[in-house]
């Protein structure tokens, strides 16, 4: 029997979603990375993919200015690092560094992409809209890059934190819990 649920109990229930990070840099070069579980593909022809950012976040004022960012779906050997690039704010302080995560150069954009992701999409903003208290924003993909032996997916539960998924949807185990 269906029963009337606050928004809130509802989005427990729509969990995993998929984890990802957003590395973005500043007007100095500096680069930050912020977790993410609001993205999804938009579009096939151009490849576009869109991410959710709150206005409050640090992030969100460089992505805006910067006009790229880079998607990561960080494995599960990264996930402490993820963890912490989601519970920590990188306005005052090096939280890529501090999390253990590693930086390449990019392909194409100047923000720096993680390096041994499973796979990470290198985008140029193409539109932002503002969505409540979040904006959107749309980037056409550019370069992707990853390493697909580093199969095991980041999936984010409202109830248990972080877990891992293989390709084949098995769940390898629980690795962080909320904070």
């Amino acid at each position: 029997m269906l029963q009337a649920l606050t928004p809130s109990q509802g989005a427990k229930l729509i969990s995993p979603n998929i984890y990802t990070l957003i590395t973005c840099i500043d007007s100095k070069g500096q680069p930050n990375a912020i977790g993410a579980s609001w993205v999804t593909r938009t579009s096939i022809d151009p490849f576009l993919m869109l991410i959710s950012i709150a206005f409050t976040r640090y992030s969100h004022d460089e992505i805006a200015r910067m006009g790229e960012f880079v998607i990561h779906y960080p494995n599960e050997e990264q996930a402490a690092g993820a963890w912490l690039c989601g519970v920590e704010s990188g306005r005052n302080q090096n939280k890529i560094k501090k999390a253990g995560l590693k930086l390449v150069d990019s392909r194409i954009v100047r923000t720096p992409t993680i390096d041994d992701v499973t796979v990470a999409f290198e985008c140029e903003t193409k539109n932002s809209f503002i969505t409540g208290d979040h904006t959107v924003f749309v980037g056409e993909v550019v370069a992707v890059t990853g390493n697909p032996v580093k199969n095991k997916h980041l999936y984010y539960t409202a109830n248990s934190g972080l877990m891992s998924l293989d390709l084949t949807g098995n769940i390898n185990k629980n690795i962080e819990k909320d904070r």
